[in-house]
């Protein structure tokens, strides 16, 4: 699904956000390596399933045909410093939800560039009849989880001993939801 991209200004700092394109595929490849490198928050070691240029583009282009998936970058003057996405489920069954997850490079944390991309894929999710949004994040990223909490998500669960990190001891995984509202 392609949405209409938004110019926001925080703190003297400009950046859009915006549905990917497959030109962006190379920039969303490196970034990706780079963000895995710069925090444990995400789920891979860096070159862990790595993704390169084809395999963006082919995800962005698949993902662009489809009307409950999303796949939004935030770029600052054309260079890509986020992304999120939503994808959307086959089965009958799970049809009414989508999945999200966001990664933003370390030197422009703090912008609000996450709020966007979640502000954006929520609007979407919404007026496209999507009854539920769900997604994992890290016990030790309160940050996010209070992010989350204000956009409406409340924690569904806890995956006790989820992840092993770099100083070698377990983590637990927060799993939230955020239920659409009733109009």
């Amino acid at each position: 699904m392609i949405i209409s991209e938004k110019i926001f200004t925080v703190r003297g700092l400009t950046y859009r956000i915006r549905s990917a394109s497959a030109s962006d595929a190379k920039q969303l490849s490196d970034l990706r390596l780079k963000i895995d490198g710069e925090t444990e928050y995400l789920d891979r070691e860096p070159g862990e399933a790595f993704l390169d240029e084809k395999a963006f583009e082919t995800l962005i282009q698949e993902d662009a045909k489809q009307s409950r998936h999303l796949f939004l970058v935030a770029d600052i003057e054309g260079k890509i410093v986020g992304f999120s996405r939503c994808e959307g489920h086959a089965l009958k069954r799970s049809a009414h939800k989508v999945t999200f997850g966001i990664a933003i490079q370390k030197d422009v944390w703090g912008y609000h560039i996450g709020k966007e991309l979640l502000a954006s894929s929520i609007e979407w999710a919404d007026q496209q009849g999507i009854q539920k949004m769900s997604l994992h994040v890290l016990e030790t990223n309160q940050k996010a989880i209070r992010l989350y909490e204000r956009h409406g998500f409340l924690i569904e669960g806890v995956l006790k001993n989820d992840k092993q990190l770099g100083d070698g001891l377990y983590y637990d995984t927060v799993v939230m939801g955020r239920q659409r509202p009733i109009s």
